[in-house]
């Protein structure tokens, strides 16, 4: 916990800095792939999934340290084929758990996350689920056990292998000769962020491209097909908590909606986006046809929205910073208090990137539980100690953003009503 949480403090500003200098660069091209509401919610996404990870909020159904103590029928020696092993069995387990959450209805709850931007770019990679506190598919891991792999290697190579699917997800990078061949490219990778018909559910692989090649799921970028990014069932918000259990909530709404008991057993392991018949009848759910002519979800934002959202992330980026950095002295249970915090806020200012008026109840929820957190305890988690008098600028924070919410929901009121009588009196009502 506390050693990835120190890696993170390296790794979070250096994606930051990529995701920014991808902006600059498409800019300077005239080539901008990433708009800033997107972006902003696709960095918070990162922010609540790395809270999690470094919190300890997932449980593995089955520790890989049990098959290697139970299984392991030989030793290698050599630590450079120990890693190499490692590395491969994770990206083959990568391939199947990835493959599974693409073709049933239960785990794609994991994986929508990652494919809601209707944009392709760096910052999209850090779209990463919340909603998975359980890791089922664990046996895969066995070819590591039966070779006496190491847990520490396990746990070594995992994020790293993770990291190292951040580069591909830009549309800057054009197809790489050899490479195409062998990894998993950002041309593949287009591919399977598309939702065009001929790119569904290609390209599973996370950093070989090979195991598509043999297990029927290869795709390549076709000239005439220009990919188009997002999930045919679009989610339309901002929000990344409610993204992860959105279609967890849908499953659940249809299971208790339909009328076939077989079918509220069946509708969890049923392909992805299945849905009993009298539900799909009496509930219809919004579909993408056209992978060509939808309205991408872009509520209206002023200036003042598009600079406070930057604002409001950045407070959030430096205190979670500040979190992974003391985990130690912060300890136990204050790190959970802690995280319950960072997901309130994240919660709070990403509805009122979607001009939701209850943002302004969320965000003096969030408030008060941290001028809560601040008069309980004299201080916010010791950081007096980093810098003497940090609690009061903290606390002025705290005040301010409710003032800023509160002001903004007001002009959005305001600016609504308007549209809202500009389109009656256009429809001559």
């Amino acid at each position: 916990m506390e050693t990835y949480g120190k890696i993170l403090l390296v790794a979070m500003p250096a994606f930051l800095l990529l995701v920014l200098f991808e902006k600059w660069y498409g800019w300077r091209r005239r080539k901008d792939a990433i708009h800033n509401m997107d972006m902003i919610s696709s960095l918070s996404s990162g922010i609540t999934n790395v809270t999690k990870e470094v919190l300890g909020l997932s449980i593995t159904i089955l520790a890989y340290s049990w098959f290697l103590n139970r299984m392991a029928v030989v030793q290698l020696q050599s630590k450079v084929w120990i890693f190499i092993i490692a590395f491969i069995v994770i990206d083959f387990a990568g391939y199947w758990m990835h493959r599974w959450s693409h073709h049933i209805n239960f785990f794609w709850n994991y994986h929508i996350i990652h494919h809601s931007s209707e944009e392709f770019n760096l910052a999209c990679a850090l779209r990463q689920s919340v909603s998975t506190f359980a890791n089922p598919f664990t046996f895969l891991l066995i070819p590591a056990a039966l070779v006496g792999i190491p847990e520490v290697v396990i746990a070594t190579i995992a994020p790293l292998h993770l990291f190292a699917q951040f580069w591909y997800h830009t549309t800057h990078i054009n197809k790489m000769g050899f490479l195409e061949h062998v990894l998993v490219t950002p041309s593949h990778h287009r591919v399977h962020h598309a939702l065009n018909p001929e790119y569904l559910d290609k390209n599973l692989g996370q950093i070989f491209i090979v195991w598509d090649k043999l297990f029927g799921t290869f795709q390549a970028e076709l000239p005439d097909v220009p990919p188009v990014y997002g999930i045919t069932r679009p989610v339309r918000t901002w929000n990344p908590i409610r993204i992860n259990f959105q279609h967890l909530w849908l499953l659940v709404k249809d299971a208790w909606r339909t009328n076939s008991f077989k079918a509220k057993l069946l509708i969890w392991f049923k392909p992805t986006g299945w849905r009993p018949a009298d539900v799909e009848e009496r509930y219809p759910v919004y579909k993408i046809g056209n992978p060509y002519r939808f309205e991408k979800y872009a509520p209206a934002s002023s200036g003042a929205l598009h600079v406070w959202s930057w604002v409001q992330i950045g407070v959030t980026l430096l205190l979670i910073s500040y979190l992974f950095g003391n985990l130690a002295p912060i300890g136990s249970p204050g790190i959970f208090w802690y995280g319950a915090y960072v997901f309130v806020a994240v919660y709070a200012y990403t509805e009122l990137m979607d001009r939701n008026p209850y943002a302004l109840v969320w965000e003096v929820l969030k408030n008060g539980y941290g001028i809560y957190l601040l008069f309980s305890t004299g201080d916010w988690f010791g950081s007096s100690g980093l810098l003497p008098g940090l609690q009061y600028v903290i606390l002025v924070y705290f005040i301010v953003a409710t003032i800023v919410t509160a002001w903004l929901v007001q002009k959005h009121y305001r600016e609504d009503k308007v549209n809202a009588t500009v389109q009656l009196a256009g429809s001559g009502v």
